[in-house]
């Protein structure tokens, strides 16, 4: 069933409005996602660190814990449209703290809008594929999913491309973390690791070349707000006349000062659910990290992502006809909102996203873009000390960046 257009297009409009926080128990999502599309819930050796994928949802994570089955979960769910059975017609956001998308949305090599058609709402449509569509689960693991799907897509200027994606979840033993964070282990502290392998594959018999378009993996999370949830951004010094703006803020208007503050090289966003908006950082001012802290849940949420060295063309997804459309963002960070005073906003939720460099791609070639997801939750002293160490601030400079209402 699809829903009227006018639905749609009222969840997806710029708005601000009043917050809406939920928590629920790991356990009671794995029950209702095993009736609404089923799941394959992984896990470390100790058995408390534990993933939730769902395959005929794209093979995306929909929800984590690090402290087993009875512990808090961490990704945000969309009970009331999975419940539903209905299909929107421009994009249905079932939730999910992993998703692999791709990109460009926007510009003249978009995969987002038909050929001719005007950059608005009412003509932006997510391909089926990395929508509604499922991946096959090729096999798995007590700790990894294996994931397939293969399929066509045409960008705005006409150019098909034959798309295959491997795309395999792993969870990481806590050591193998910690490593990876260049920190030693806190011992009070419960962890839950896991990243995405993604691999996209030219094919096609013609190779993707630029000035036909090309595309990008795109990871998106999606993650509970609150008014006490602040996403932090460490941002690569220098000068804008070399580096350009620390962050691109005006994806959907410009970002209030309220809800953004960049300062002494890091960048502090708002999620709390409130008012639709997003930044971005360029190829030149990113860190292969950022993240967001809960300081009600005393929740502090990291993602690593690979960032090839010397990389510098990533798709451009503003909504125009670029004149450069390979100056994209490589991080990004949503804020859903509601998207008119009285209206309900899509979640809300907030994101914390990555992508990989565009994919010039001969036939039978491969790009990879591995995306990783730590949370962490503990007492504050041991999380102020992760903090410091990989995104170099600590609680109190987060908790403290922004006013809070």
């Amino acid at each position: 069933m699809r829903i009227a257009l006018g639905v749609t297009l009222a969840l997806l409009v710029a708005g601000c409005g009043r917050p809406q926080a939920t928590g629920r128990i790991f356990k009671d999502d794995v029950a209702f996602l095993q009736k609404h599309g089923g799941v394959v819930v992984l896990s470390d050796p100790s058995g408390l660190a534990q993933v939730a994928v769902v395959p005929a949802l794209q093979g995306r994570v929909m929800t984590s814990t690090a402290e087993g089955p009875e512990g808090m979960s961490f990704g945000w769910i969309n009970r009331d449209l999975l419940a539903s059975g209905k299909t929107l017609e421009h994009f249905n956001p079932y939730g999910g703290e992993e998703r692999m998308w791709l990109g460009p949305e926007g510009g003249q090599f978009s995969i987002y809008f038909a050929k001719g058609a005007p950059f608005d709402l009412a003509h932006w449509v997510v391909p089926p594929a990395i929508d509604t569509e499922p991946f096959a689960l090729l096999g798995r693991e007590p700790s990894s999913a294996f994931l397939h799907r293969r399929f066509q897509v045409t960008n705005y200027s006409g150019t098909k491309f034959e798309v295959d994606i491997r795309r395999r979840v792993r969870v990481l033993p806590a050591a193998e973390a910690w490593n990876l964070l260049g920190v030693a282990p806190a011992p009070g502290v419960r962890m839950v690791t896991y990243e995405s392998a993604n691999k996209i594959t030219n094919a096609g018999k013609e190779p993707w070349r630029k000035d036909s378009g090309l595309l990008s993996i795109w990871i998106l999370g999606m993650f509970n707000p609150s008014p006490e949830t602040t996403v932090v951004i460490p941002i690569k010094a220098g000068p804008d006349s070399e580096l350009g703006p620390p962050v691109k803020d005006d994806y959907f208007g410009k970002v209030p000062a309220d809800r953004l503050v960049v300062k002494n090289n890091v960048a502090y966003f708002s999620a709390d659910g409130q008012c639709r908006s997003k930044i971005g950082v360029s190829p030149k001012r990113v860190k292969p990290i950022l993240g967001s802290y809960d300081a009600v849940n005393r929740v502090l949420t990291l993602v690593q992502f690979t960032r090839p060295a010397g990389a510098a063309d990533y798709v451009n997804s503003a909504w125009e006809i670029q004149k450069n459309p390979y100056a994209g963002d490589v991080a990004n960070s949503y804020n859903d909102g509601p998207p008119a005073p009285g209206k309900k906003p899509m979640g809300p939720f907030y994101e914390l996203e990555s992508s990989s460099p565009a994919a010039a791609l001969e036939p039978g070639r491969s790009l990879e873009h591995i995306h990783r997801t730590i949370h962490l939750r503990g007492e504050e002293k041991d999380l102020d000390a992760v903090a410091r160490k990989t995104l170099g601030v600590g609680l109190q400079e987060i908790t403290t960046a922004l006013p809070r209402k």
